[in-house]
């Protein structure tokens, strides 16, 4: 409540109240002073009165002279405050009285003293009257000293006490309330000598705060006041002093701001200038990259193609040797120029990761199967461990990510001179959606020391350089990982000590894809019993976990003659062995001497399966023909062995054939190529695989012979001379424009690896693009995709097996890559397809019996558009050929529709559709 008061209010209270508390209790207490001594002076003179009529009325109450006490009686009643007067008799009989009744009861007394009783508005006295008050009569007789004569009884009024009282009370009020008054005007006068000045002072404080500083403060007439007033002068004095002197720094400070714009503007325009010299600057680096990228790879591609071309011919083993040396080192360079190209794309932020499911496990196998050559030409063990709730179905960038381990391996093999290099695949954490992964590469070899280890992962940088000249490289690998990896959300790291080895590891959070997608069959296999020979811990730890996932019980034996007795005392006991898993190697156990032990296992009704480096499996297969299929290559790989095994045990369950290429006519294709190695290395590749193929070395060519010959395809080279690649084929489109022709696959063939190549060839009107060097699968692929039309080795004076390029009735996994990874989507999308499936063919049925060409094109097309986003690789390829040919007019439409109706035929049952 004193908080809400101010200053004023503060100051009154403070004067009053004490003041008024003061007035108050003093006038009260004098008062009630005043009115106590009024009460006793009061009943002192009535006691004073009764005891002067006692002497009086004697006589007459001694003779009961009523007149006489009559007269004392009223000349008593004229006495102030008297109200009324009584005389009584001995036995308080009534002689005489004067004034009315009496208001007080007769008050009590003990006959000897005088007695009194107080009311609100009277006082009784009653007093004795003896013969000793008879004192002025001569009548009294000694003896009647003590004789009650009778009584003396009057009663006196407090009318005129109270009022006295009253007055006294009403003075003592007024005096108060004159000091009070008094007492507040001084306080007024006081606070408004305080308020005003207080008042002044706050007045020129917001003056100040508003920034008027040339206030000052007059006299406020009391010391302290003004003591204040002159420190709060002095104060604003300083702070104008102070504003002052920011004003001038302030105006100097601008003027240096508006000199330093005025030569920023000057460095921002040189900058500009700059900015736009580095920028060309890039451009030309990254086309100076491109170029050199098309350059070097140009002559790579045909030194590669005619390498494998030639040695597809019958030559001498020293010339074998020869062309495989040319082949390794036109790699090498090729796996170089890649380094460095991969890096570029990093450094300049155009690489751009996948995501596509994809199978761990066979990713791994495969990065080992690759690399175990080399591993086993220096006899090394490469050994994969991947823990069983380990996800293997998982999404990424399967490529990235596997050269990722293949730089982590092959750096292992190039740094350890014996030993093992061992992966492991381990999820540290898992969830509905997601699993964080941990793959880490661990070898035996010269290890690293702490301060090797901190270079590690820089760029043109090996840890030791005295051993760039042993093992090669550009130093790029580990920092090409480390970018990959941290662009894929995850870390890398090593751990190692001098000559004990390494272990590289990545952590990595990839999201799940469908658990089917890794499915291994294992009811063919359940059951079945197998005993292991292999002595390599760790290879045996993974080879008996791998038995195991298949399905079969694994037993391990330390040697091959204990295999034998365990497998001959097995059969003798009614628990015979299905078959003997032999990890070997020609200097433990020549092949020589393995024969005999196989022939002795199957004997024993004992299937046998051999594991060997690669570098010695042709000594086991030339020395075991009849079981070439059961001899396979370290380190052992989970797909191939469930076949081998579905094979020994069940091979009317093993996997089926994949279907054969549609049966077609010999596609019609256009090379054009300004370098003339490269063209005749297409020209011969696509000749070899029963393409007719017409050659021509310009841009201009290519679009005359566009123009007057129809092709099913066109591969087209980028940079050349005159009318480059990206010219011809906007000249080709604007050509079909005018034509109303159906647009021709273009393929590009480009060496260029940048990011934003392939975007820019779309751009220009191409359909895709093959990189350079060109291997004939990679040919064969691309044709079939975008005709339809299978190629195969027609040519009769090749003996290897031909080349032929087949597509799968359903792919899951291109399905589901079509439906952006969501299982739901792409499982509804195949229905449909296959819910129509009927009906459409029965359309174009129709309409190709009744010979209507436009509705014939719909219901192709109308077709093809719905195979567009389903994994239904051959029914897209049937449609989009038919379609093609139907759109020219070409006379093959007919052999192409009847490949269509065998398409559907083929999806209908194998989804099991009635079409």
């Amino acid at each position: 409540m004193f908080k809400d008061l101010g200053l004023k209010g503060r100051v009154l209270l403070l004067s009053l109240l004490p003041t008024s508390l003061m007035a108050l209790g003093l006038g009260s207490y004098f008062t009630w002073i005043q009115l106590e001594e009024l009460e006793g002076q009061l009943l002192q003179r009535g006691r004073m009165i009764a005891e002067h009529l006692a002497p009086l009325a004697a006589p007459a109450l001694a003779r009961s002279d009523a007149q006489q006490l009559d007269r004392i009686a009223r000349q008593t009643l004229e006495q102030a405050d008297m109200r009324s007067v009584s005389f009584l008799s001995a036995e308080h009989a009534l002689l005489a009285s004067a004034g009315p009744s009496m208001l007080n009861q007769l008050p009590s007394s003990d006959g000897n003293h005088l007695a009194l009783r107080s009311g609100n508005d009277a006082t009784r006295f009653l007093l004795p009257v003896f013969g000793r008050h008879n004192s002025l009569s001569d009548e009294q007789l000694p003896e009647d000293g003590e004789r009650l004569l009778g009584w003396v009884e009057l009663e006196i009024s407090h009318h005129s006490t109270l009022l006295r009282g009253y007055r006294g009370l009403f003075t003592s009020l007024l005096l108060v309330a004159a000091g009070l008054i008094i007492t507040a005007l001084l306080a007024i006068r006081m606070s408004r000598a305080i308020g005003e000045p207080l008042r002044q002072i706050k007045q020129g404080v917001a003056l100040l705060k508003e920034g008027r500083l040339e206030t000052r403060l007059p006299a406020l007439g009391s010391q302290e006041m003004d003591e204040v007033a002159s420190g709060i002068n002095r104060m604003a004095e300083s702070l104008q002093n102070a504003q002052e002197e920011l004003q001038h720094s302030v105006e100097q400070a601008t003027e240096d701001v508006r000199q330093n714009l005025e030569t920023i503007e000057i460095q921002n325009i040189e900058l500009d200038f700059a900015r736009k010299e580095a920028l060309e600057a890039s451009r030309i680096k990254s086309e100076f990259l491109a170029n050199m990228s098309h350059e070097i790879r140009t002559p790579l591609n045909g030194i590669l193609g005619f390498t494998r071309l030639l040695q597809k011919s019958e030559l001498t083993p020293r010339q074998q040797d020869y062309l495989g040396t040319i082949e390794k080192s036109a790699d090498s360079l090729l796996g170089i120029i890649n380094e460095v190209l991969d890096f570029s794309k990093i450094e300049a932020g155009k690489l751009v990761l996948e995501h596509i499911p994809f199978n761990l496990r066979d990713l791994i196998q495969d990065a080992l199967t690759l690399l175990a050559p080399t591993a086993h030409a220096k006899q090394l063990e490469l050994v994969s461990l991947i823990y069983r709730d380990t996800p293997l179905a998982l999404v990424g960038d399967p490529q990235r990510l596997k050269q990722i381990l293949t730089n982590l391996i092959s750096n292992a093999i190039k740094f350890t001179h014996n030993g093992t290099i061992a992966i492991r695949a381990m999820v540290e954490a898992e969830s509905a959606e997601r699993a964080q992964l941990r793959i880490s590469v661990q070898d035996t070899g010269i290890g690293l020391a702490e301060e090797e280890l901190r270079n590690l992962f820089q760029a043109f940088s090996q840890a030791d350089n005295s051993l760039t000249r042993q093992t090669g490289g550009t130093g790029l690998g580990l920092v090409i990982s480390k970018r990959l990896v941290e662009q894929m959300g995850g870390e890398i790291g090593v751990t190692s000590m001098p000559d004990e080895g390494s272990e590289f590891w990545i952590s990595l959070s990839l999201p799940k894809a469908r658990d089917d997608a890794d499915s291994l069959s294992r009811s063919a296999l359940q059951g079945r019993r197998a005993v292991l020979l292999e002595r390599h811990d760790l290879a045996r730890q993974a080879l008996h976990h791998q038995l195991e996932d298949h399905g079969l019980q694994v037993q391990h034996c330390a040697s091959l003659d204990a295999l034998l007795e365990h497998v001959a005392a097995q059969r003798h006991s009614g628990q015979p062995i299905d078959i003997a898993v032999l990890g070997v190697n020609a200097q433990d156990l020549p092949p020589e001497r393995l024969r005999q032990h196989i022939w002795d296992l199957e004997r024993l009704d004992c299937k046998s399966l051999v594991l060997c480096p690669t570098t010695e499996q042709a000594l086991y297969q030339e020395l075991l023909p009849e079981t070439t299929s059961q001899v396979q290559a370290k380190p052992a790989c989970a797909r191939k062995i469930q076949q081998t095994l579905l094979q020994l045990f069940a091979p009317r369950v093993a996997r089926a054939e994949a279907p054969a290429p549609l049966a077609s006519r010999a596609p019609r294709l256009l090379c054009v190529d300004d370098n003339p190695a490269n063209l005749l290395l297409v020209k011969t590749l696509l000749e070899d695989l029963g393409a007719e193929v017409q050659a021509v070395d310009s841009g201009q060519a290519a679009l005359d012979c566009v123009k007057h010959t129809a092709f099913d395809l066109v591969f087209m080279d980028v940079q050349m001379p005159g009318m480059d690649g990206r010219q011809t084929t906007e000249a080709i489109r604007q050509w079909e424009s005018d034509q109303e022709r159906v647009a021709l696959p273009i393929i590009a063939l480009t060496a260029h690896a940048l990011a934003n190549e392939k975007r820019a060839l779309l751009q220009a009107g191409m359909d895709d693009y093959l990189t350079k060097p060109i291997r004939e699968r990679q040919l064969a692929q691309v044709v079939l995709k975008w005709t339809g039309l299978a190629l195969r080795n027609h040519g009769p004076e090749r003996a290897p097996e031909p080349v032929a390029v087949s597509l799968g009735i359903l792919d899951a996994e291109e399905g589901l890559r079509l439906a952006a990874g969501k299982v739901d989507l792409a499982a509804d999308m195949l229905s449909m397809l296959l819910a129509g499936l009927p009906g459409d063919r029965q359309a174009i049925r129709q309409a190709r019996d009744s010979g209507d060409r436009a509705a014939l094109i719909e219901r192709v097309h109308r077709l093809h558009g719905a195979t567009r986003y389903c994994g239904v690789p051959q029914l897209r390829a049937a449609c989009n050929r038919s379609e093609t040919l139907l759109k020219q007019n070409d006379p093959t439409a007919a052999e192409a529709l009847d490949e269509l109706d065998a398409a559907i035929e083929r999806l209908a049952a194998e989804a099991k559709v009635d079409a």
